[in-house]
């Protein structure tokens, strides 16, 4: 069976994901919630080991997810687009539960606000991809982002592509699911890599305030932390924040 043009294009990010994969794996944070058993164990007994020997612990902590507002900021206005056509989405939902909207008119303008929602997400990994290419911050990593940026501009004509056919109305149902489908898995393996790439300078940024202000080990912590005892542990966020504030 003949592969559509989409698929293709989704074949080549993925591989551009797997070489940038390669580049990265040493960097990068894996995607799970934590660290294993062994490696929480580990940690344990060099704790206790220090404590032992009477050596005094200096304790930190950053906020993954606060700190990750930087990046998100800086694309403020293109992720304002995005949330306006989430809300978009919501109030013709409503519309259509009240009974204001028939099947057929909440059906078709959901599918093109699907599509136009679509690419104004793809639009924010689009602005803040080029802002790292062009930021001096992100030049060990320049080579793969530019690999990805140009795998993902046919992704994004795509996707462009089922906006217009969504308002055109002259597509399929079935069609437009399946090209609707592929465009979004490939905006999700983008998406992923690109947030990838700004944990890894919040990692590295944590790092070189750690070594600056004599921390012996620094953890991260996503949302709130339910305690911590400011007389031995310290919350480094802002200063994080304020080292990668001109990333991009």
């Amino acid at each position: 069976m003949t592969r559509s043009p989409l698929l293709i294009v989704i074949a080549s990010v993925a591989l551009v994901l797997a070489a940038g994969a390669i580049v990265l794996q040493f960097v990068l944070p894996s995607k799970g919630d934590g660290a294993s058993a062994a490696d929480v164990n580990a940690l344990k007994t060099q704790v206790a080991a220090i404590k032992t020997g009477g050596a005094g612990l200096k304790v930190a902590f950053v906020n993954a997810d606060t700190a990750f507002t930087v990046f998100t900021n800086a694309v403020n206005d293109l992720r304002q687009h995005a949330t306006d056509k989430r809300q978009e989405i919501t109030n013709l939902t409503n519309s259509y539960s009240a009974g204001t909207v028939n099947k057929d008119q909440y059906q078709k303008q959901l599918t093109q606000l699907n599509a136009e929602l679509l690419d104004a997400q793809m639009a924010v990994d689009m602005g803040t991809l080029d802002r790292m290419i062009a930021s001096s911050a992100f030049s060990d990593l320049k080579s793969s982002l530019e690999q990805l940026r140009n795998q993902a501009d046919p992704v994004v004509t795509a996707i462009k592509n089922l906006v217009s056919m969504a308002k055109g109305g002259a597509i399929d149902a079935t069609e437009f699911q399946t090209r609707y489908t592929s465009a979004q898995t490939a905006f999700t393996q983008v998406d992923a890599l690109v947030t990838q790439a700004a944990t890894a300078k919040i990692q590295q940024a944590a790092k070189k305030i750690a070594i600056q202000k004599g921390y012996d080990l620094v953890v991260p912590v996503k949302n709130v932390v339910v305690y911590y005892n400011p007389d031995t542990v310290t919350d480094i966020t802002e200063f994080v924040k304020a080292e990668i504030a001109n990333y991009l």
